[in-house]
Parts: C-alpha cells; sequence; structure tokens
C-alpha cells in the first residue's frame, strides 16, 4: 500500500477467521495478564489483538491498519518486518541458540555486539554488562555503583539521586527509584532509605514568573543543596534521562543536564544517564548525551531501539576509570550480577544486524531531518483548544491537554482526556499511548513525509473529535465546530 493512503484499511493477510478472533480475545480475558494490569473482569473493554506489522504500520485480528505511533512501547525504531534482522535471529538461532553467560564462557554475537557498542559510546565508555532490559539494565547499573563504591573504599556512599517524573524501570528497586505518583501504589513497598528526589526539570510547569533560564539556575542549586544536606561522602550516583520519557517527554531547560553533570564530577558522584529510549537513533544519534547534551557520563544503561524490539536485551556501558578501580582492587572480589539470559546469542545477533541496518540506511540523518519535521507538524497542534504543551525531540514527543490554557489548569482524572484522545486515535487508525491528561508520541524512526502528513492529521482529528466529545458532556466549554481535516 501507498504511505499516504487513510490508515485503518483492511489487511487480509493478517486478518484472523471471526471464529479464531473471538476465541483469542476469550483466552485472553481468561489467562494473559498483561503488563500494568488494572485486572479488569471479562465483561470489561476487549484488548486490541495486534496480528501483523509492516513498516510503520501494525495489523489487528480484523486485518485494519494503524499507523504505530508508540513504536511497540519506544522500540521498534527501524520499523515492522524487517528481513535482515529477522534473518539474523533465525541464523543464529540454528547456529547457537543459548550458551551460558557466565565469567569464562563467551558467545561470538555477544563479544562482538560489546565491541560494536563501544565503539558507539561516548568518551571511555568501553566495557558492557548485559541484562533483558531496561530495567535490569538500570539495577545493575545499582548495583555495579554500589559494589564500585565499596571497593574503592567508600562504602558509606550510597544515596542514589533521581527525579520527580523519572521513569527507570519496574524492578523494586528501579520502580524506588522512578519519580511518576499514579505509579507509587499504595499496595507496594519502595525501597526509601537509600533514595532521594529532585524536582522535575518540565519547563511547562516551573513557577509562575520564573524564566527557563532562572528554573534552569533554580534546579543546579537544588541539586547542589541536596547533595550539601545528604553529604557528598553519602551519595553514589544521580541517574538522569536526557529527556524524561514515560513521566511526559520532558526535555529539561538549556544547559540543565551539561550543568548537573559537571555539579557531579565536582562533588564525586556517577552520572548516570538512562539512554534506555533516546539511545539508538531517537533522537537523531546512537547515543544522545555527547552528541546532544555535551556530557560524557560513567554509566549509559541502554534497551529497547538497540534490537529495534525484535529480540529482549539491554545493558550498562561503563567507564574506564569505573573498570580500572574494579581491576585493580585488592582483595578481588566477584560481582554479584548476572540474568541466565544476559549476552544472549540469538538477542545480540538481532542487535548487530539492527545496528548495521540503522548505520546502511545513515537512519540518524534521516532523524534529524524527518523527525524535525515530524516536531513541527506535532507543534502545530498547539494551536487546539484543549492542547497547552506539545513538548519532546525529533521522534519524541508528547501532547499535554489541558482546561483552561491561560492558567494550565488540568483536567480532572475522571475525565480521562488522555484516554480519550487515544480512543478517536485509535478509530481513526493511529496508536498513541495515553498517560493521564498526556498522549505519548515514539514512532518508528523510519516515517516518510507523506506517513508523517497523515500521522498529525489523524492527531489532528482526534483532538477535534475529544473536543467536541468534552463539550458535549459539559466538561469543557467551547462552541463546537467541525474542525475535522476531511482525508
Amino acid at each position: 500500500m501507498d504511505s499516504s493512503e487513510v490508515a485503518g484499511r483492511s489487511h487480509n493477510r493478517f486478518a484472523l477467521p471471526e471464529i479464531e478472533a473471538d476465541d483469542v480475545l476469550r483466552a485472553d480475558r481468561d489467562h494473559y495478564t498483561h503488563a500494568w494490569p488494572t485486572f479488569r473482569s471479562a465483561k470489561e473493554t476487549n484488548s486490541l489483538v495486534v496480528t501483523g506489522g509492516e513498516g510503520a504500520y501494525v495489523y489487528d485480528s480484523a486485518g485494519r491498519r494503524y499507523l504505530d505511533g508508540m513504536g511497540g512501547l519506544w522500540c521498534v525504531n527501524m520499523g515492522y518486518g524487517r528481513d535482515e534482522i529477522c534473518d539474523a535471529i533465525a541464523e543464529q538461532a540454528r547456529k547457537l541458540p543459548y550458551y551460558n553467560p557466565t565469567d569464562g564462557l563467551a558467545n561470538v554475537p555477544a563479544v562482538r555486539l560489546s565491541e560494536k557498542i563501544a565503539s558507539l559510546a561516548p568518551g571511555e565508555l568501553n566495557h558492557v554488562l548485559y541484562s533483558c532490559g531496561g530495567s535490569t539494565a538500570n539495577d545493575s547499573a545499582v548495583r555495579l555503583i554500589q559494589f564500585y563504591q565499596s571497593v574503592r573504599g567508600k562504602p558509606d556512599k550510597r544515596f542514589i539521586l533521581t527525579r520527580v517524573r523519572a521513569y527507570h524501570g519496574s524492578t523494586i528497586m528501579t520502580a524506588s527509584m522512578g519519580g511518576n505518583p499514579p505509579e507509587r501504589s499504595p499496595h507496594l513497598r519502595f525501597v526509601t532509605d537509600i533514595i532521594r528526589q529532585v524536582s522535575c526539570p518540565n519547563p511547562y510547569r516551573r513557577p509562575e514568573g520564573m524564566s527557563e533560564s532562572e528554573f534552569c539556575d533554580f534546579l543546579v542549586d537544588e541539586l547542589r543543596t541536596t547533595i550539601l544536606d545528604l553529604g557528598t561522602e553519602n551519595i553514589a550516583a544521580f541517574f538522569a534521562e536526557p529527556i524524561l520519557g514515560s513521566g511526559g517527554v520532558i526535555v529539561p531547560p538549556d544547559g540543565y543536564n551539561y550543568r548537573t553533570w559537571q555539579l557531579c564530577k565536582e562533588y564525586d558522584i556517577l552520572y548516570v544517564a538512562d539512554e534506555v529510549i533516546t539511545a539508538f537513533g531517537r533522537l537523531g544519534y546512537m547515543f544522545a548525551s555527547k552528541e546532544m547534551f555535551g556530557i560524557e557520563p560513567d554509566i549509559i544503561t541502554f534497551a529497547k531501539g538497540v534490537t529495534s524490539g525484535y529480540q529482549p536485551l539491554g545493558g550498562l556501558i561503563f567507564s574506564d576509570s569505573i573498570h580500572n578501580v574494579l581491576v585493580n582492587a585488592e582483595p578481588q572480589a566477584t560481582f554479584i550480577n548476572g540474568y541466565t539470559y544476559s549476552g544472549h546469542p540469538v538477542a545480540c545477533a538481532a542487535a548487530l544486524a539492527n545496528i548495521a541496518l540503522m548505520e546502511r540506511e545513515n537512519i540518524c540523518a534521516h532523524v534529524q531531518s524527518e523527525g524535525s519535521y515530524f516536531e513541527r507538524k506535532m507543534r502545530e497542534l498547539g494551536d487546539l483548544e484543549i492542547v497547552g504543551d506539545v513538548r519532546g525531540s525529533h521522534f519524541m514527543m508528547c501532547v499535554e491537554s489541558v482546561k483552561d490554557r491561560s492558567t494550565k489548569e488540568s483536567f480532572g482524572p475522571s475525565v480521562g482526556v488522555g484516554d480519550i484522545i487515544a480512543r478517536h486515535s485509535g478509530e481513526l487508525g493511529l496508536i498513541v499511548r495515553p498517560l493521564g491528561t498526556m498522549n505519548i508520541i515514539s514512532p518508528p524512526l523510519i516515517l516518510s513525509r507523506s506517513q508523517i502528513d497523515d500521522f498529525a492529521r489523524l492527531m489532528r482529528d482526534a483532538i477535534v473529535l475529544t473536543q467536541q466529545e468534552l463539550a458535549a458532556s459539559g466538561d469543557f466549554d467551547i462552541n463546537i465546530v467541525d474542525g475535522l481535516s476531511g482525508g
């Protein structure tokens, strides 16, 4: 199909027979516990059963086509159906599907991928430790940091600094490091003794009357004060996403990332860049830390785009400085960390094929050009009456809806404005992710100019339909006009 065709077109190749589709929905309700479940009853809303994907599109069990505005979950960077990656997976599975990852044993794809990632990473980041995803990458980073600080004779450096609205994963440690209030379930017990958080660097929600540069000064001063209050001898590391992802695609003020990195260097605090989302092309670079923000972290964590989601893989890259301390420690100690599937040969083969494909198609240059166009088209949605803020960078964007643009008053949780926009988007053939009053957007990086135009049109129509629905229900005061693109 031509990319300019209206999303939502039927595609019989991926359609299931009606009786099978009904049976899948039944089995889904009866047996499949999803990630982040609400444990809805079998009588409630059915899941969208996705049966296939091609390029930037996915298809449901009826064969209906959708532009995938979430890229799976921030990860299908090179799109669906890439034979280069699929063939590498199949070849490696036949050759060596798995082997033990413990010290003294190696497999070729894990070694070659480590070498490749080290060549792409900034500064002296030359050592790769694998996990199975982003959560376990950040969890392993915490453990490596604790181990490193103790080995070098500073076991009291235990505190981990993070930020409000940060997201670092869903293990109990990384969930404790996270800062999204909705994820702080009262039914769970979090690690609280060694985690401290500083303010969210969200310019849209900065204090009234404060300029963006003044807000940056405030944030840096707050971090410095927190460090001094806790004592530099007690702080192990600061974890920071270059652009906060699940917290709402929050782009910190200009200079914030660099200045906080400098502050950590000043006070002997390890700086961890959580690039689980931003690495491997999302912002137009293999790693955004150095190229986009001018920083050379002590550790970078990665996952998602490293395989474009074709296999589960994550990891962390740490510096020569950390490595040298551990190598020269007396007496030597074993770092108790690892997973059965660390450095899995099939996953690493997928990553190598994915990175080779990215380089062959010069995807970073594509993101820098077409991603800039995508960002511009998304920002044009700012003329709609419920759109308070459109923020992000390249193929990583967020639309935040508000009840009053002049005061930035949010819709109440009961309105579910993000869910309404996502529902209308789905009906039109576009998948976006709802998070409260926000809709998160992170499509495959391969979008063409015409697909970007389709995306912007469908997103606008979904928001206009949402405005009309809110007005009809009395949740929003608006003069109801059509406003639809008619495409």
